[in-house]
């Protein structure tokens, strides 16, 4: 890959200013709908989606140093482990605390998913990435 070519690292930077006025959006969004519980918990799904491309981004940025493979595994693997996270936090939360509102949580993070994801789709059709270079693998001949 070519020095400073980390479209990764590019795609959260660019999409991190929008993480707390969106969570603040859904802060005062979810107290008109329902109340202050309501809001904390639409502003906590929020920040989670954000801390989840966040983590993505950054653990892609490190894979992509290494190897397509660990970009495979991290793509992969990493998926799983963050969308595990994000369900058993919803459902501590819901357990350990009595404010916590698993719906408005919800309603939150799809919107707010379905939001970023376009927004890097955006960026990546405007050409974030363009210079990434994958350099060739160099196969070991066997005699």
């Amino acid at each position: 890959m070519a020095r400073g070519a980390e479209p990764e690292r590019e795609l959260v930077r660019r999409a991190a200013p929008f993480a707390l006025p969106a969570t603040g959006l859904a802060l005062f969004a979810g107290a008109a709908a329902g109340g202050w519980n309501v809001g904390w918990s639409a502003a906590l799904g929020v920040a989670v989606v954000a801390l989840n491309f966040v983590a993505a981004g950054l653990s892609l940025a490190r894979a992509a140093r290494i190897s397509l493979t660990a970009i495979a595994a991290v793509v992969m693997g990493g998926f799983v482990v963050r969308m595990t996270a994000i369900v058993t936090l919803m459902f501590l939360l819901d357990r350990i605390t009595s404010w916590f509102s698993p719906l408005a949580f919800g309603l939150a993070v799809v919107p707010a998913t379905i939001l970023l994801l376009t927004y890097e789709l955006h960026l990546l059709a405007a050409g974030v990435g363009r210079d990434l270079i994958i350099q060739p693998v160099k196969h070991k001949v066997s005699p």
